[in-house]
């Protein structure tokens, strides 16, 4: 049975790509989560003013890549240390995250958490909250790279 996960890294154009990549991935959507105001724009969200992060859904095979190995791959792809940014995007809708579907996923993500600290020197800064409604970002965010024939720069 397939299950779904979410992660915000900053931009996430690259955040997709990247979870594409693994073996057991069945599908990666662009979209945003954590906010407030219900079925929010990119616009919206851009803003600040909404409380979503821009994030990816996952959806996933546990049979054949673990949550734990998701989770591995988003402490690879981002800065978890910085607050409300990655890179040169700036704002809370590029905060770190991972909204947890279920207790397996949050005890999961603390542990991860805990032993990904020992890597930075800084601590960590990811929100580890429980999934709110997702909400799927416009077509033309969806595989963004992918379209336009760009490697990822994650």
């Amino acid at each position: 049975m397939l299950e779904k996960a979410m992660f915000g890294a900053g931009c996430f154009w690259g955040v997709e790509s990247s979870f594409r990549e693994l073996e057991g991935v069945e599908d990666v959507t662009v979209g945003y989560s954590g906010g407030e105001l219900p079925e929010p724009t990119y616009e919206h969200v851009c803003s600040g003013a909404t409380g979503h992060a821009e994030v990816v859904e996952v959806t996933f095979d546990p049979e054949r890549v673990p949550f734990e190995t998701l989770v591995e791959r988003f402490w690879e792809i981002h800065d978890p240390t910085q607050v409300n940014r990655q890179g040169p995007d700036r704002g809370t809708q590029y905060r770190t995250a991972i909204f947890y579907q279920d207790d397996d996923q949050k005890a999961i993500a603390e542990a991860s958490r805990d032993r990904a600290q020992e890597r930075f020197r800084k601590p960590i800064a990811t929100e580890i909250a429980p999934a709110s409604d997702f909400w799927r970002a416009e077509d033309y965010h969806q595989q963004y790279f992918d379209k336009r024939g760009m490697a990822h720069f994650h």
